[in-house]
């Protein structure tokens, strides 16, 4: 065959081999008009390719709701229409459906195979849908890796906090890593905070399995929670407060009888600059209230007459909470 382009241009083969498909879908090829288009397609390989490309998104449109087609496909039930007509009728709706049926394609691609890389900053939040339905809500100071195929749906999440609603596909499970070890599930909503020497995480509909890298795993369900540590250990599950746990989405920090170096722990990830507590007495003294996390100021400035502390604050911006 002839290999170079074709003298006929691709727009016009196009609507050629468009005609062809109609006239073989209608049904109304006459055996001598069988060996024309067999002649046809042999011309040069650019037929056979756009005509192959034709049957497969006709193949493809089975895929589509009936009426749809039906409502594309469909002639005039009035009006008998002259033969010429019809076949331009017949190729327009060749090509809806093709556009249709291409465009399906398009959003299956689309679906399975997806990648995508996000990131806050200091105090942000951000919510989005992913294109499998599942839906993120990141916290600030979050970055992580998104990496969809046929077989898995990947989340790499390098840094921060995000509260996960995973679209239930048991064919695809839902995989979280982390550089200390994953949470697997196929539906559910639960959320994962990696900090530098563990991975926390919390159930709040649902079930997830948590991996270490030293194989150690847990199951858990509505209301629990683990952690995997520094060294790819995973914790047994305990009990969590999954909604004080994820106040942060809505700006709040809420503390129930926790130690104080914990709070500062906490608190120190809404700020730009670090935040400190004496170690021994002072870090272990308890504290339970709710603050906002876009005004940790505010904390610091109720902290010494809650708790029986002072807050010094340093050249480089930094702030010490200390014995009073």
């Amino acid at each position: 065959m002839n290999q170079q382009a074709c003298p006929c241009g691709n727009e016009a083969v196009r609507e050629q081999a468009a005609q062809w498909f109609a006239r073989a879908c209608d049904g109304v090829l006459a055996e001598a008009r069988q060996a024309e288009l067999a002649a046809w397609l042999a011309q040069h390989p650019q037929h056979q390719h756009e005509y192959d490309l034709l049957a497969r998104l006709w193949r493809a449109a089975d895929a589509l709701p009936r009426g749809r087609l039906e409502a594309l496909c469909q002639a005039d039930p009035v009006v008998q229409l002259p033969r010429r007509r019809f076949l331009h009728q017949a190729l327009a709706a060749g090509i809806a459906v093709a556009a249709v049926g291409l465009g399906w394609f398009g959003w299956q691609h689309h679906q399975l195979n997806y990648q995508d890389q996000l990131q806050t900053a200091l105090g942000e939040r951000r919510q989005l849908e992913l294109p499998d339905g599942s839906h993120l809500e990141l916290n600030g100071r979050t970055a992580l890796k998104v990496d969809f195929s046929a077989g898995q749906r990947r989340i790499e999440l390098t840094a921060g906090e995000v509260m996960f609603s995973v679209a239930h596909d048991s064919a695809r499970p839902f995989v979280v890593t982390t550089g200390q070890g994953s949470v697997t599930v196929t539906g559910t909503r639960f959320d994962v905070r990696l900090d530098p020497t563990r991975t926390r995480v919390a159930v709040e509909q649902g079930s997830v399995k948590v991996q270490g890298r030293d194989a150690s795993q847990a199951l858990l369900t509505a209301g629990l929670g683990s952690q995997i540590d520094a060294q790819g250990k995973v914790a047994a599950p305990y009990p969590v407060d999954a909604a004080a746990l994820t106040a942060w989405r809505n700006g709040k920090l809420v503390f129930n009888d926790a130690p104080l170096g914990e709070v500062v722990e906490e608190v120190s990830r809404y700020r730009a600059h670090p935040l400190r507590v004496a170690p021994g007495k002072v870090a272990a003294l308890r504290l339970s209230s709710t603050f906002s996390s876009d005004d940790t100021d505010a904390l610091l400035r109720a902290l010494p007459s809650i708790l029986p502390v002072a807050i010094k604050t340093h050249a480089d911006g930094s702030s010490e909470i200390i014995a009073k």
